[in-house]
């Protein structure tokens, strides 16, 4: 996973599992670590993506990944064609596409969901927008670090409405689904797995938050805001966003550079 900024900015569920996810680490607050990935984006890196682009569009011709160390989460180059102001109204859809799916409306320690479903079903693009973060790697191992990569195989999709929607434990990511490219709200990213700290447990890890480009980490990725209202909503077929709560907790926040004490 690689850190993100926005603008100049700076800055899981069944009740009887989750006693076994919270011993499992996905769950449990992790103290920082300077092991992360070392990817970074410019300062001016984009806050949304254009609306106008094909879905099926590559990154632009300045669009060019950086990546770090090997394994390292790639993410999204400057984007100076993007529009200012996030876009209203987008479709919003569930991430995991199955007909056997749950999840608990809380979780252990911070912000986040995680969505059980079997290991091999579909995870999609919450809504348009570009891909943000991508991990094609399991780097976690228990002995390591507890927290950059906990992880394992992930991929972010910064959405035209300005927020971040991180997805983790994939089993794999898609051909194409690559840092800069555009995505359709539906289209599939990857497969739910049981990659980095999942425990063996087959299951998404969904988080929502601001695409603070270039200076946050793992901490505000994992999520910041509780996805369980949004994810009622698109389950039944609503569109309840999550662009104003999200603006909010920025606003308040800014981009966290250390984990939050809890």
């Amino acid at each position: 996973m690689v850190p993100l900024t926005i603008g100049r900015r700076r800055a899981y569920a069944l009740l009887l599992l989750a006693p076994v996810l919270a011993a499992s680490g996905c769950g449990v607050p992790d103290a920082p670590t300077g092991a992360g990935p070392t990817a970074l984006v410019s300062p001016t890196a984009v806050s949304s993506p254009t609306a106008g682009l094909s879905p099926t569009a590559g990154v632009s011709p300045t669009a060019v990944a950086t990546t770090g160390a090997p394994g390292a989460t790639s993410a999204a180059p400057d984007r100076p064609d993007q529009p200012a102001t996030p876009r209203a109204g987008l479709p919003h859809v569930f991430p995991v596409r199955a007909k056997k799916v749950s999840y608990h409306p809380t979780h252990s320690a911070y912000p986040g969901t995680d969505i059980f479903a079997d290991c091999g079903e579909p995870v999609v693009a919450v809504t348009d927008g570009t891909i943000g973060e991508v991990s094609r790697r399991d780097r976690y191992r228990k002995s390591g670090p507890q927290g950059p990569y906990n992880g394992g195989l992930s991929v972010s999709v910064i959405g035209d409405d300005g927020v971040r929607y991180y997805g983790s434990h994939l089993t794999e990511i898609a051909e194409g689904v690559d840092a800069g490219v555009r995505v359709r709200a539906g289209q599939q990213l990857g497969t739910v797995g049981r990659t980095g700290n999942a425990n063996n447990v087959c299951h998404l890890h969904f988080g929502i938050s601001p695409p603070c480009l270039g200076e946050d980490g793992w901490w505000i990725r994992r999520g910041v805001v509780w996805p369980a209202p949004y994810l009622d909503s698109w389950r039944k077929g609503g569109n309840r966003a999550p662009a104003a709560e999200v603006t909010e907790w920025h606003r308040k926040h800014g981009c966290p550079r250390k984990p939050p004490t809890r």
